[in-house]
């Protein structure tokens, strides 16, 4: 039963890696998210580089594929091997650039995927400056999906120095990261 698992799993990435259809590798990268949420499959997607896939996807310009692909490594990352090996492959600055799309689930998971890596030694940069006030802006937003998480970022994760400095700091400057879309 257990082989059956991986081969269906190693059936999905090959799939991805050989199809032209962006509908397809749209709907194998969902699967693939899915599939991340079991911690079953965590040994047999890291055998099968999906960490990786997820982590290439996030530049991607297609809005669909970046979804699924930080939605994915959301899934993942409350396993401490994965989340150590998102954090050594650089994998947190291209979540933080995932806060600036304009699909409200990108955000949300990026949010939540911070949230989830942040450890002693990652905390520096998941509440780097420009993130806390990304966040100080979440909590203002009218999505209260968004605005609760971010409000829990801000309290959970941010020390008040840190709000307090990026909320001095927003005060003189305009420019920012648009919300997302409702």
């Amino acid at each position: 039963m257990e082989l059956g698992r991986l081969e269906y799993l190693q059936a999905l990435v090959t799939e991805f890696q050989v199809t032209d259809s962006t509908e397809a590798k749209e709907q194998v990268l969902a699967n693939l998210a899915n599939f991340a949420y079991d911690p079953s499959n965590y040994e047999y997607l890291r055998q099968l580089q999906v960490l990786d896939l997820f982590l290439d996807m996030l530049t991607e310009d297609n809005e669909t594929l970046v979804e699924f692909a930080v939605g994915g490594l959301c899934n993942l990352c409350l396993d401490k091997t994965n989340k150590e090996y998102i954090l050594e492959a650089n994998g947190v600055e291209p979540i933080i650039n995932c806060l600036s799309s304009s699909n409200e689930e990108t955000v949300v998971s990026a949010v939540t995927t911070l949230m989830f890596l942040t450890t002693p030694r990652s905390r520096a940069q998941t509440t780097a400056l420009p993130v806390v006030e990304c966040m100080l802006r979440f909590s203002l937003s009218a999505n209260t999906r968004l605005s609760n998480l971010a409000s829990i970022f801000l309290q959970d994760y941010c020390s008040p120095p840190q709000v307090e400095e990026a909320r001095n700091l927003s005060k003189h400057t305009a420019v920012g990261i648009p919300l997302p879309k409702d």
